[in-house]
């Protein structure tokens, strides 16, 4: 990735993103809108655009978006209307999109992002609902496109923020925290890959200083975060090295490719005018009550900014261990059921951060697909508190859970791993360890107590690594110190 060096010009930023809210029943129309069935199976005559067909609002597209807008700290509009956005695309039988256009039901919000080291808020102009189109499949048939109309009319919430990003950096931050809020609502999943969330960027640069903006150019096409910030930074060099060469920015729409990294264009940059927009005949306003302004703010979940500061007071946690652990709700209920199971914070923390997380990496799952549950590995864990397992016989056993249905002390028991913490015979390991070791013993004595470790080893190494170290430092203390 480029590095910003053009001191002379700032690039200014906004995104668009799209979430698919997960609702049983698509936006308008009275049928499901699950990923990956077959194709134009989940379709009724309104998907279809069949003449004399009437839409029906989705009560949770309405109480979802109220949710989004309360947790980015937006204006709720007490009346709304749905416009009739207009285009003409194979996968939009109807002709028009469902939309919103002068009247969002939430505007003027932020959020607070932090990126490399420093805070920042990122304005939110609007977030309205529409409903999905379909899609165009271009690579299954040599000759022809193929349409899936599965899609259309699922539910979406568009977020659009103010241009006030100003780095590649920002927008993936900004990005990231739109998908952990609607992950901690529950209103849309936010995989990218599947097209859950979508992002569309509106990129232009301006000479340092100048308050006007530059002529801005729509991105589209990119299906990770990591593609977000990759096609932003290209922009942005393509723009400035445009502008020092003499040459002029273009409004257009550009698409992100991939395989050459680098942005080509795809079409000119439609304008507001161009969708005539005009309110929906078929469906009435959207009044938010009160009362139901108030219903949904009493479901909102503690956000993860929330429960951070809370894991930090409450767990005596450091600040990254509180970050990491809240950066899934999943990852963070996890955590507080099994602290509540084991009664060991410290060491819930470190199994967490070091196994558990090691495992959803390297086999790229979630933690809700993770297989051993909260009251094994709570036991593992007050095997370890109580002395009855050593850290490294704690991995082991860890280990063969994922493949072993067994319980923590069944798999101590049969990899023979549990410590042996037997006064009598402790006590009498460690004297013969010592008498075996004389010269050792007198140089210890004589304040090289360096040589803890070599007596500690020894005595592991007699007992076959059952020992319980602790027991044997403090019984070496007793009779050398």
């Amino acid at each position: 990735m480029n590095t910003i060096d053009h001191k002379d010009f700032e690039a200014v930023i906004g995104l668009e993103v799209h979430a698919q809210l997960l609702t049983e029943s698509k936006a308008f129309a009275p049928v499901a809108s699950q990923y990956g069935e077959a194709p134009n199976t989940q379709v009724t005559p309104l998907c279809l655009g069949h003449p004399g067909t009437l839409p029906l609002v989705n009560e949770n597209l309405v109480r979802y978006i109220i949710k989004m807008g309360l947790a980015t700290n937006c204006t709720i509009a007490p009346k709304s209307i749905f416009a009739r956005k207009n285009y003409f695309y194979p996968d939009l039988p109807k002709g028009y999109q469902i939309s919103q256009y002068e009247t969002p039901i939430c505007a003027n919000g932020y959020i607070d992002i932090e990126v490399e080291g420093y805070t920042k808020r990122i304005g939110i102009t609007r977030i309205h609902m529409e409903e999905d189109a379909g899609k165009s499949i271009h690579d299954q048939d040599p000759y022809n496109t193929l349409v899936d109309l599965n899609r259309a009319g699922t539910p979406l919430i568009e977020i659009v923020s103010e241009p006030d990003i100003r780095t590649p950096q920002e927008a993936y931050a900004y990005l990231s925290k739109i998908k952990q809020i609607v992950q901690y609502l529950e209103v849309c999943d936010g995989n990218m890959e599947e097209g859950s969330l979508r992002c569309d960027a509106n990129v232009s640069v301006r000479p340092r200083g100048r308050e006007k903006f530059g002529t801005r150019t729509e991105l589209k096409n990119m299906n990770s975060f990591r593609n977000v910030e990759k096609a932003i930074d290209f922009e942005i060099y393509r723009q400035i090295e445009l502008i020092e060469s003499g040459g002029e920015v273009v409004q257009q729409t550009r698409l992100w490719d991939t395989s050459k990294m680098e942005t080509r264009i795809m079409r000119s940059k439609e304008e507001a005018h161009d969708y005539r927009y005009f309110p929906e005949p078929d469906l009435p306003p959207i009044i938010v009550t009160k009362e139901l302004l108030e219903g949904v703010r009493a479901e909102l979940p503690e956000l993860a900014d929330v429960r951070q500061e809370r894991f930090i007071a409450e767990y005596s946690l450091s600040e990254i261990d509180a970050v990491t652990l809240t950066e899934n709700r999943y990852l963070a209920d996890f955590f507080e059921l099994l602290v509540q199971k084991s009664g060991q914070v410290r060491l819930s923390v470190s199994l967490i951060l070091s196994e558990v997380l090691r495992v959803l990496n390297e086999q790229s799952i979630s933690i809700q697909e993770f297989t051993i549950g909260i009251d094994r590995l709570s036991e593992l864990i007050n095997l370890r508190a109580s002395d009855k397992i050593s850290s490294s016989a704690q991995q082991t056993i860890f280990n063969a859970m994922l493949n072993d249905s067994g319980s923590a002390q069944e798999l101590a028991e049969k990899l023979n791993l549990i410590q042996v913490s037997d006064t009598g015979y402790m006590d009498e390991l460690v004297q013969q360890i010592i008498a075996e070791n004389p010269d050792e013993a007198e140089r210890y004595r004589e304040g090289k107590k360096q040589l803890m470790g070599f007596f500690v080893g020894q005595i592991m190494k007699a007992s076959k690594g059952k020992a319980n170290p602790k027991m044997a430092t403090d019984l070496i203390r007793k009779y050398l110190d």
